[in-house]
């Protein structure tokens, strides 16, 4: 199986998932810099229609766990793309291995590449359209950004957990099981909605935006259903994709980064209590422009590698969201603290 670069560059290697279609396995190329973690970030919406590049050289040695530690139903990557891959396998709660679980997904994967370079690249040059095949170069390179990728991995009924009284909409872009078992507690029920539902005629009193791929400008409906929300005085916290599209609700702008933030090492510094620095997993390859949040926003974090936004929050208003992942699932928990006074603000207010 080969790796075609939109740059002209191939890269051959061996094939250990499965078959590409006959027109090739299309996808931006992205790196995660994680150790651990494949069976978490495989599973994360958020990577929908990207072409996964581990920088850690050994991948699959522990295989592959039950679906209940999945972060969603099944595999969003378009494609994975590692130096060393285990076969054999060794962990308790293994049910099988990576090689098996991708082909049965029916996501194409390669090993025997040099990663090294191919992230140095990558940095250089920034993220890259590619294609995974096992014929001769595609004639044109696919885009999954030019599609609305939220739609494609966003469920499509509402769901409910709990039965608190503290009644939350978290609006699923590509959500992570986390995030529900993170805000689901005995003083709240939790409405998972469509990204596009009009979540503004249920009855509740806390927004939570979640997670997801892709350009945010393309989640319009969600961004008005936000601005509702806004009008309507709701406390309200975004998380990754949810920081973008609360920030293009408040009227600020987002861009694409070179190469994105894939790993769980991520610095993230408290912009509002100088010295204070998380470490925080992160998975985006947009971001917010802090310069263009209106007067009454401020930044809460920034990322200490890039400068970039990392959180934004209102200044009067109960209102932000943070570009990293406080949920984990991969990587440190550093940050959960998120979830917990977001709650704690809730249950001061004494729903009935």
């Amino acid at each position: 199986m080969k790796l075609f670069l939109k740059d002209g560059t191939v890269i051959e290697g061996t094939s250990f998932g499965a078959k590409t279609p006959s027109g090739g396995q299309f996808g931006e190329v992205v790196f995660n810099t994680g150790m651990v973690g494949y069976v978490e970030s495989l599973t994360d919406p958020s990577y929908a229609g990207q072409i996964l590049v581990c920088t850690y050289p050994l991948v699959g040695n522990y295989g592959v766990p039950s679906p209940e530690c999945f972060e969603s139903s099944k595999i969003h990557i378009a494609g994975l793309i590692v130096s060393e891959y285990c076969e054999k396998y060794s962990h308790a709660k293994a049910v099988q291995s990576l090689g098996s679980w991708l082909k049965k997904s029916g996501i194409p994967a390669i090993s025997g590449v040099d990663t090294r370079a191919l992230t140095k690249k990558l940095r250089e040059h920034g993220v890259m359209l590619g294609a995974l095949s096992e014929n001769d170069k595609p004639r044109k390179f696919l885009d999954p950004n030019e599609k609305n990728l939220v739609a494609r991995v966003s469920v499509n009924r509402k769901r409910t957990y709990g039965k608190g009284p503290i009644r939350i909409i978290a609006v699923d872009c590509g959500m992570k099981e986390n995030i529900v078992r993170s805000l689901t507690r005995k003083e709240t029920t939790v409405i998972r909605v469509p990204w596009d539902y009009d979540f503004t005629k249920e009855k509740y009193h806390a927004v939570v935006l979640s997670n997801g791929p892709g350009d945010p400008t393309m989640c319009a409906p969600t961004i008005e259903h936000i601005k509702k929300a806004m009008n309507a005085k709701k406390t309200i916290l975004g998380v990754c994709l949810g920081n973008q599209l609360l920030a293009l609700a408040a009227g600020a702008k987002t861009y694409k980064l070179k190469y994105g933030h894939r790993s769980h090492n991520q610095p993230a510094l408290d912009v509002t209590d100088p010295g204070k620095c998380y470490i925080t997993s992160q998975n985006h390859g947009f971001a917010v422009d802090g310069k263009t949040l209106p007067k009454d926003w401020e930044e809460w974090f920034t990322n200490a590698n890039d400068g970039s936004n990392e959180g934004i929050r209102h200044k009067t208003k109960p209102w932000r969201s943070v570009q990293f992942h406080p949920e984990a699932s991969p990587g440190p928990t550093d940050t959960a603290w998120i979830f917990d006074e977001f709650i704690d603000e809730l249950n001061r207010k004494k729903y009935e």
